[in-house]
């Protein structure tokens, strides 16, 4: 019998939008090559693989360039499968042994919360190709240990970026959020992720961004929960709530392809 992988939508509660997982259920520990291998196989932003140990299952994030630090979608579809395929009890909540640490989820309603650590930016200033590259002009440039943030001046803007993905990818730094308050009603700001040096031009919806994101408009908006879209072509909604040196995530998921890796 093979192994199991499920295909997951994360951060939507329909088919075929927010962002695609792949989550592999493993018996015992795999190698980092094949892991990577069967990631450029799936060809999704990530593919998670999973196995139990004592008191956690153990989680490792893939692109299908690199191993990841942090994966917010690929957590919140691995976290749905356990409880779906019956490795939890729906009560139960999910504890994942990762590269950021311990990170959880709990089930609430029909939304799964997930725990993760904050991701400060700090100002600096904009490397010399990075307005270029996305098309744009900044009115504020932060980075933290993954990410460049960009500020810019509307949503709209944010909704017509067309990076120059090359160029974008001359910069070093796992990605770019591009990021502004919402006019859209119901949400508090928009956001959209490039990673070409990972392998993924756009990433359809980035939960570790928002790690970063509740932080840097809660300093602005002087609130400590919101509701934010990620304006990619398939779209996703991320419930975001500051908890000291903690980001609460909230997001739905559903499961659209079961199988077995032979």
């Amino acid at each position: 019998m093979g192994l199991r992988i499920f295909q997951v939508d994360a951060f939507t509660d329909k088919p075929f939008a927010g962002n695609p997982a792949a989550v592999c259920v493993l018996p015992e520990p795999r190698d980092a090559a094949w892991m990577q291998s069967v990631a450029q196989e799936m060809n999704l932003s990530e593919t998670a693989f999973l196995h139990g140990q004592a008191d956690a299952y153990n989680l490792r994030w893939f692109t299908p360039a690199l191993e990841v630090d942090l994966c917010g979608h690929a957590t919140l579809a691995s976290a749905h499968v356990l409880w779906e395929a019956g490795y939890l009890k729906r009560d139960e909540p999910a504890r994942f042994s990762t590269r950021s640490g311990l990170l959880t989820a709990e089930r609430k309603g029909g939304w799964i919360e997930l725990d993760f650590p904050a991701e400060l930016e700090e100002r600096v200033t904009a490397p010399s190709d990075l307005g270029r590259a996305l098309g744009v002009t900044p009115t504020y440039v932060g980075k933290n240990r993954f990410d460049y943030l960009v500020e810019v001046v509307s949503e709209e803007t944010v909704r017509n970026l067309k990076p120059d993905f090359p160029l974008l990818g001359e910069i070093p730094a796992r990605g770019f959020i591009v990021t502004s308050l919402a006019t859209t009603q119901g949400f508090d700001f928009v956001s959209r992720f490039f990673a070409p040096r990972a392998g993924i031009n756009e990433d359809p919806v980035t939960g570790s961004a928002h790690c970063c994101l509740g932080p840097f408009w809660g300093t602005r908006l002087k609130k400590n929960e919101f509701v934010a879209y990620q304006a990619s072509a398939r779209g996703g909604v991320v419930r975001v709530r500051l908890s000291g040196d903690r980001v609460v995530l909230g997001g739905q998921a559903v499961t659209v392809l079961r199988g077995e890796l032979a």
